[in-house]
């Protein structure tokens, strides 16, 4: 029997779709290549370079094309569409902080980031959705305004924003 999930992400890559297999299968534990295609005997260009690749990372596939450069579409991604890493520590937001933006990534607020190819994710974890809801308003203001002044989500510093009431 085949898997085959209902909704695969698909990403768009001008040239760099080989790069980003090797460098997200790195990152992601027990990540995988699925299968991949290749560009065949018969048509110009590097032979053996990858054309489409399936990938699977926590669980997730992901398929990556080196589609070049299209008239209409833009191979730039933006934070308008992100994945989120639902982390049950702080050594997992750590690791994940630490590795998705090396090599040219960036941080940003909240718990964001993009990776060196301008992909967005979001790190966070998972005991925020816990402390971000419930009928004490008071609580999730103060857990809401500590994590805004953050970048990498520390865990201890929003509980203690939690109980500090």
């Amino acid at each position: 029997m085949t898997y085959m999930q209902k909704i695969t992400p698909f990403l768009w890559f001008e040239e760099s779709a080989e790069e980003a297999i090797a460098f997200y299968t790195s990152v992601f534990k027990d990540a995988k290549v699925v299968d991949k295609t290749t560009l065949p005997e018969n048509v110009p260009g590097p032979k053996g370079k990858v054309i489409v690749a399936t990938i699977e990372l926590l669980g997730q596939r992901f398929m990556l094309i080196n589609g070049g450069k299209q008239p209409g579409f833009n191979t730039t991604f933006s934070p308008a569409t992100s994945f989120v890493i639902n982390c049950e520590d702080q050594a997992e937001v750590d690791y994940y902080w630490g590795k998705l933006p090396a090599g040219g990534g960036k941080t940003n607020v909240c718990g964001w980031l993009t990776d060196k190819f301008g992909l967005a994710w979001q790190v966070v974890p998972t005991v925020l959705g816990e402390l971000m809801s419930g009928p004490d308003k008071a609580r999730v203001q103060r857990v809401s305004d500590a994590m805004m002044q953050m970048e990498k989500l520390d865990i201890a510093a929003l509980e203690a924003a939690a109980a500090a009431g």
